[in-house]
């Protein structure tokens, strides 16, 4: 069903939610027409910069505006309500990540998304990229044996009422590895297929002195593929602010290095020169205006990650979690 404005409301009004309302705001074809949070002000002063409704609850902001599309910008404890009040009302949405921490009820919103055929997406922004594009093109013949990747950053500093003071909780967030390092897990899978089994260690007592810290200082995680290949990957959120994000992709013909935020690309053929491909800066435009042409032509196959997608992706950081709890490996 063809739109002229794809009307979109906004669950969350916080610091995710404003990279994509910079983008979206500047869409000759989209409308903004709600904004929900739970603090009353974030929402009001979206609705007054960018036009709509403020709302606190996303079941009454669902039932009072018309939406033809709906950005889901929660922390990861905070799902459910939402997205079952979007399939409700027949709004399609996008999820930011991770989808959420129960994975049982992930599975019940993918499920009622699907018996309602609703367009859906998780924002796994990355894999709209040139470069992932270029690598996953390659892999599909050439099936990766190795992967090596990690997210390392300094110690956080919370701040009530922010990002950083949920995050440091891990029945809010997960962990650094379930709520950040999720971006690296979610390119294994995009690049080298689906796994089998986890193990994973955490490191404890390196961070000291901060209130209600209860995450790991650092994760190792192994991964075994369904192909037969491995995948090491990493966390570290006690680098002195050193470190970066990176993921590198080995096969048997072709290697593909990714660095920084952005997934800056070198990737080398065997017997051919390296490709450069310079990591996209506006890839929050990229990714909303994929979901919002779905909206609007009823196509999907422009959504580089389904809902469902990413309840999978978030399946696989929670098995390491339960393999840190446990010291046991984890079968997918």
């Amino acid at each position: 069903m063809a739109k002229d404005k794809v009307r979109v409301a906004f669950v969350g009004s916080g610091g995710i939610a404003q990279a994509h309302l910079k983008e979206l705001s500047q869409m000759a074809d989209v409308e903004l027409v709600g904004f929900c949070d739970v603090v009353e002000d974030k929402a009001q002063r979206a609705a007054t910069q960018y036009g709509g409704h403020a709302f606190t609850c996303p079941r009454a902001m669902f039932g009072s505006v018309q939406a033809d599309a709906a950005w889901i910008c929660l922390p990861p404890f905070a799902h459910g309500d939402a997205e079952m009040s979007a399939i409700e009302h027949g709004v399609p949405f996008i999820v930011e990540k991770p989808v959420g921490l129960d994975l049982g009820q992930c599975r019940e919103i993918a499920a009622a998304a699907a018996e309602k055929g609703l367009i859906t997406a998780a924002a796994y922004m990355n894999r709209y990229r040139k470069g992932i594009q270029r690598a996953r093109e390659l892999f599909a013949t050439d099936p990766p044996v190795l992967s090596l990747g990690g997210w390392i950053g300094g110690s956080p500093t919370p701040v009530p009422g922010t990002i950083s003071h949920w995050w440091i909780q891990r029945h809010k967030s997960g962990g650094q590895y379930v709520e950040q390092v999720t971006h690296t897990t979610d390119l294994v899978r995009y690049l080298c297929g689906e796994a089998t089994h986890v193990f994973a260690f955490g490191a404890k007592g390196f961070n000291v002195g901060i209130p209600d810290y209860t995450i790991d200082d650092a994760a190792a995680v192994s991964i075994l593929l369904k192909n037969g290949g491995v995948a090491n990957l990493c966390s570290c959120c006690a680098s002195g602010a050193s470190g970066g994000v990176w993921l590198d992709v080995f096969a048997k013909q072709t290697c593909a290095r990714f660095s920084g935020w952005e997934h800056t690309a070198k990737i080398t053929v065997a017997g051919q020169e390296t490709e450069e491909i310079a990591g996209e800066g506006d890839i929050f435009r990229i990714e909303d205006a994929a979901f919002i042409q779905a909206v609007k032509s009823g196509d999907a196959s422009g959504v580089l990650s389904t809902y469902a997608d990413g309840v999978e992706s978030l399946a696989l950081g929670l098995a390491a979690n339960r393999a840190i709890e446990t010291g046991q490996v984890q079968e997918l």
